[in-house]
């Protein structure tokens, strides 16, 4: 018998936040990853977005630091049910990067070091929505929580903020990531419990 149906569409909790359908509120901050933890330095980081075209946009990691950068305060929500509410991060928003590259691409394909990707539209990095996170809690991002910068899109399940990013492939039709070929959901709305490919 189920706990909490897929009718249920959370309830407020303090400070205005609410818990998405089937997810439960954590205080820890687990740790999920599909493979070994990579190990990059400062520097041998960097971050590159491939337009449809093949232009190339580079930052290394003193290029990333020296932009205008956001300390968002964001709940995550994970595939495997777990939410926390009110995480700190600093990073560089995807609009500051995104503002000079020249493309028409809808879609997103996400490249981490290790070799993991997932899919996101482009619409979805933009809009004070999506960040290069290098900080979280006032310290630098642990490497087994994505360090030392991840992709942070709070809106969405969080397999789809990417840790260990170094780049992101801008496509015009949508190719999926790791998890979404072995069955996860291509978008990941939490609020709709988009889990995996039907739901």
């Amino acid at each position: 018998m189920a706990v909490i149906s897929r009718g249920f569409h959370g309830r407020a909790r303090d400070k205005g936040h609410e818990l998405p359908p089937g997810q439960y509120e954590t205080t820890g901050f687990p740790v999920l990853s599909a493979g070994p933890t990579p190990e990059v330095s400062f520097d041998d980081w960097e971050f590159t977005i491939r337009t449809e075209t093949g232009v190339r946009h580079l930052w290394n990691w003193e290029e990333l630091l020296a932009l205008p950068s956001q300390t968002p305060t964001v709940d995550l929500h994970c595939v495997t049910k777990w939410s926390k509410f009110g995480t700190r991060w600093q990073g560089v928003s995807l609009d500051v990067l995104l503002e000079d590259v020249e493309s028409g691409a809808e879609y997103a394909l996400v490249h981490s070091y290790g070799d993991y990707t997932t899919n996101i539209p482009v619409e979805d990095l933009l809009d004070g929505r999506a960040w290069i996170a290098y900080r979280y809690d006032d310290d630098e991002i642990p490497p087994e929580h994505g360090g030392p910068a991840r992709l942070l899109v709070p809106h969405l399940y969080f397999w789809k903020s990417a840790k260990w990013v170094r780049g992101i492939q801008l496509l015009d039709e949508e190719e999926r990531g790791f998890w979404e070929t072995v069955g996860y959901h291509d978008y990941g709305d939490p609020w709709r419990e988009q889990r995996y490919q039907g739901d």
